[in-house]
């Protein structure tokens, strides 16, 4: 029987502690403890980028991180950031550029590139790409993201 450790950590902004599995994955702690079901499983090896969370303010791969190894950090996933009004400006972009069709890796794309608009006032069409470069999309063709990316971080 696997061992059972608390954790507990702060989701969104509220405080949250279970006794969890030792060798649970942070992204199907959120998933299967808390209801957050905006963060998906993708290939499970985290490069897919479809479990992409924001850990302490740095994006991570929740498929690749062990709930335990979040105990006492701040967790962020979609639905926080998007209840923050956070995304506003990303989702309005990527729905005006059709940046999305089947959605899958929409909330880990949108993620990344929020961490990209966080991180710099401006950024060429490279380095939107080489950004969310982790982050895989079977339908787009990255053209309709990569101009949604565009717009939101330089207007």
């Amino acid at each position: 029987m696997e061992q059972a450790l608390n954790v507990t950590m702060t989701v969104n902004g509220a405080q949250v502690t279970r006794s969890i599995p030792a060798r649970q994955h942070l992204v199907d702690f959120l998933r299967d403890e808390l209801g957050l079901t905006g963060s998906h499983i993708g290939c499970e090896h985290g490069v897919c980028g479809a479990c992409t969370l924001r850990v302490n303010g740095e994006i991570v791969r929740g498929c690749l991180m062990l709930a335990v190894q979040a105990d006492g950090c701040r967790v962020d996933t979609i639905e926080g950031l998007s209840d923050s009004k956070e995304l506003e400006k990303l989702q309005k972009a990527f729905h005006e550029k059709n940046a999305l069709q089947c959605g899958f890796c929409t909330p880990g794309m949108l993620m990344a590139a929020q961490d990209l608009v966080r991180s710099k006032k401006k950024a060429t069409r490279e380095e939107i790409r080489a950004h969310i470069s982790g982050n895989y999309c079977r339908c787009t063709g990255y053209q309709a993201i990569v101009d949604a990316i565009e717009e939101a971080i330089n207007g």
